[in-house]
């Protein structure tokens, strides 16, 4: 019973960090980034990371995206250990079971939205799944605006084709960083109530850096940093709450 206990517990994690270190720089230039923290991202769960500048959010979301490797300490995307990987094998893994949202939208401007949404499985060789496809383009809300090019779509329109094209390949879990921190207040309302729809809906997983308590009010869970380390936690955040927790931790 407890082995099979720990093993479904296990089972429902979707990222992990154990005892990660990142110092960048040598001797005296040595800036430790992550100071041996450990931290679980549960799947069908929205997290966001929060804390002052140069706590490590970043970091910490490159690390476990595996876009940046841990000085020492382990990474685990589901059972995989990253820092196990070869080269080729990591590109593979963030290919296939890893999206990204990003601050910069990073779309392809001769393609159109469709295209840009498709981009990543069609480099892959593979297919969309039809009736997912559509899933979550009904959920992105831009069926109207899919022969579109980026520069013929709003910037609220554009991150949420960004988000579209994390999600169209299903992938185990999505980072984003910053996703709207170049938006306005109703585009950023409408791409976080997307991502918000797609963990409750379509069972998504999303680990999310912000600065912003508004958009943080978003994830089911936040977890704080300051100086490299795990310093608090919030479920079911309110903005008012958010707010509370960043005075009582100096944020």
């Amino acid at each position: 019973m407890t082995a099979g206990m720990s093993t479904a517990s296990t089972l429902q994690t979707a990222a992990r960090v154990r005892d990660g270190v990142k110092v960048y720089g040598t001797g005296h230039a040595a800036v430790t980034a992550l100071a041996g923290l450990s931290v679980d991202f549960q799947r069908g769960e929205f997290t966001a990371i929060m804390g002052p500048s140069g706590s490590g959010k970043s970091t910490l979301l490159h690390c476990v995206a595996g876009l940046d490797e841990l000085t020492s300490g382990s990474v685990f995307i589901g059972e995989t250990e990253l820092g196990l990987l070869k080269d080729r094998d990591l590109t593979l893994l963030r290919r296939e079971k890893v999206g990204f949202i990003f601050q910069a939208f990073n779309l392809i401007p001769t393609l159109s939205a469709a295209e840009n949404i498709t981009l990543p499985l069609d480099i892959a060789g593979r297919k969309p799944d039809d009736a997912w496809y559509r899933t979550v383009v009904d959920t992105v809300g831009l069926g109207d605006r899919l022969t579109h090019r980026p520069t013929e779509l709003s910037g609220g329109q554009q991150q949420r084709v960004a988000a579209a094209r994390a999600l169209v390949s299903r992938p185990e879990i999505i980072f984003a960083d910053e996703p709207s921190g170049n938006l306005d207040s109703t585009s950023a309302g409408e791409l976080l109530g997307f991502m918000e729809q797609a963990v409750k809906d379509l069972g998504q997983t999303i680990v999310m850096v912000t600065h912003d308590p508004v958009a943080a009010s978003y994830a089911d869970r936040i977890v704080f940093l300051a100086d490299g380390e795990v310093v608090g936690e919030l479920r079911d955040p309110t903005q008012d709450s958010v707010l509370d927790k960043m005075k009582q931790l100096g944020g």
